[in-house]
């Protein structure tokens, strides 16, 4: 069953669930029911089914027969699976936008974000999380290919659960902006090539610091849980 906006419950209910793994106050491998869920959400059980098989679809728990549900462990392989493929999809992006002879429009937006004074920056780390992931779709989006577009979208979207722990840390903020920057620029000057090993270089970096970032808040997360027992 589709999520949808005629059922706004299961849509909170389904933001707070992934708020929920997200900060890791359900942790990789814990078993929940439905029951247990219902209770401590404060809603129905219908919501709460619609929130929880939308997120069984995009991979982040699973269920079984008579065993309830269980959020799905971290799979890093995976992870690395799509922020490379990530790579080849903003690559080949790169190419078409530095090959076309006339600016693309959805780059302009773009220039406004990332191209400003130190001052009129973004700090907060949601907020940079979802600029990021507007930059990085809006340029691929831009290069005109429809189904390139398409297929990144599903990559973003299954990643979205860790990417916005790169922004964290204050540096990557500000190498966000700087590399950013720097590649809008080298594509106003057809530079397809050095945008192409900074776009490389960015990527890669943003899939090692959220591997890091994501094992430490784990192991403190279960330190924090274990604490809690009797």
């Amino acid at each position: 069953m589709t999520v949808t906006a005629a059922n706004p419950l299961a849509e909170q209910v389904y933001n707070r669930l992934k708020e929920d793994i997200f900060n890791f106050r359900l942790l990789p491998g814990d078993n929940f029911t439905e029951t247990e869920m219902a209770l401590s959400y404060g809603v129905s059980r219908t919501p709460l089914r619609d929130a929880l098989f939308r997120m069984q679809r995009e991979g982040y728990l699973d269920v079984g027969f008579r065993r309830g549900w269980k959020v799905r462990p971290i799979d890093f392989d995976r992870l690395d699976n799509l922020y490379d493929l990530r790579i080849v999809l903003e690559m080949a992006a790169l190419e078409r936008l530095c090959q076309n002879p006339d600016p693309a429009p959805g780059l302009l937006a773009l220039n406004a974000v990332w191209l400003v004074p130190e001052e009129e920056r973004e700090s907060e780390a949601v907020k940079v999380a979802e600029l990021d992931e507007s930059f990085h779709t809006n340029l691929v989006a831009a290069a005109g290919n429809e189904e390139m577009t398409r297929i990144h979208t599903e990559v973003t979207e299954k990643i979205r659960i860790v990417r916005r722990l790169d922004f964290l840390k204050k540096n990557r903020v500000l190498a966000t902006y700087e590399e950013h920057g720097k590649i809008l620029k080298l594509i106003a000057k057809r530079k397809a090539t050095e945008a192409q090993i900074l776009l490389r270089a960015h990527i890669t970096q943003s899939k090692l610091e959220v591997r890091k970032i994501t094992i430490w808040m784990l192991a403190e997360a279960r330190q924090e849980q274990l604490k809690t027992l009797p």
